[in-house]
């Protein structure tokens, strides 16, 4: 049983929420503000965490930037109706996806679901001989589905599910165009649907993070509106 943290400042979306995700079988833990949240987090993690944005004492980019440094654990933002700045700098601060508020709790459901899926399939959850899961090695870059570990030039490099899916993606074919519908397909289910700037907004958190290991980091380059290609050094 997946262990969901709910973490929002508006008690009827908790609470609705809460009884929702129980009734699909998940153990559901609520906060109401990000501070809460953090200090039950510091204890003991949830398998994934759900958080708004804007809630009293620490805000949802805050936690965020907060679990960033700890956990890779698959986030999800909810963000205000017409607020796109907060979707951007979410999805660039490192959460795997976002959903509008007022939201459809099936939609959530299943965005919950699909990264949890994928969290387990880079945890070992798949047959090892399947290509997904073997160990990568593109020139410095070398990916372990199986850890979900990845290291650039020997630096470990921390990515979410998200970012590690859409890595994964372009190195398995250096040289190879991948759209952003493509890479759509990789990082999220069929019935989800996502806008272009949602996967450039992870591959600019992608090179970010390639870069902390090595500021020269250039080996994935974009071809303006084509999609990404992994170029092998």
């Amino acid at each position: 049983m997946s262990r969901i943290a709910l973490v929002d400042d508006d008690r009827n979306i908790l609470t609705s929420v809460a009884m929702t995700l129980e009734a699909e079988g998940f153990e559901v833990e609520t906060y109401n503000d990000g501070q809460s949240a953090l200090d039950a987090f510091n204890k003991r993690l949830p398998d994934m965490a759900v958080l708004d944005i804007k809630m009293p004492r620490m805000d949802g980019m805050d936690l965020l930037q907060r679990l960033r440094q700890k956990t890779s654990m698959p986030v999800i933002f909810l963000t205000s109706k017409d607020d796109e700045i907060d979707e951007v700098l979410g999805l660039r601060m490192g959460a795997d996806d976002y959903v509008k508020k007022p939201f459809s709790q099936r939609l959530l459901v299943e965005r919950i679901r699909a990264l949890l899926r994928r969290q387990e399939a880079l945890a070992g959850g798949e047959v090892v001989a399947q290509e997904e899961n073997r160990i990568l090695e593109r020139g410095q870059l070398r990916m372990d589905p199986l850890r979900h570990a990845v290291t650039w030039k020997g630096n470990d490099v921390s990515l979410t599910v998200t970012e590690f899916l859409l890595l994964q993606a372009l190195a398995q074919r250096p040289g190879f165009v991948k759209s952003r519908d493509q890479l759509m397909d990789v990082a999220y289910d069929d019935q989800v649907y996502v806008d272009d700037r949602t996967i450039d907004s992870h591959i600019k958190r992608l090179r970010k993070k390639m870069r902390t290991a090595d500021p020269d980091f250039a080996a994935i380059e974009t071809l303006y509106g084509i999609g990404y290609r992994y170029n092998e050094e």
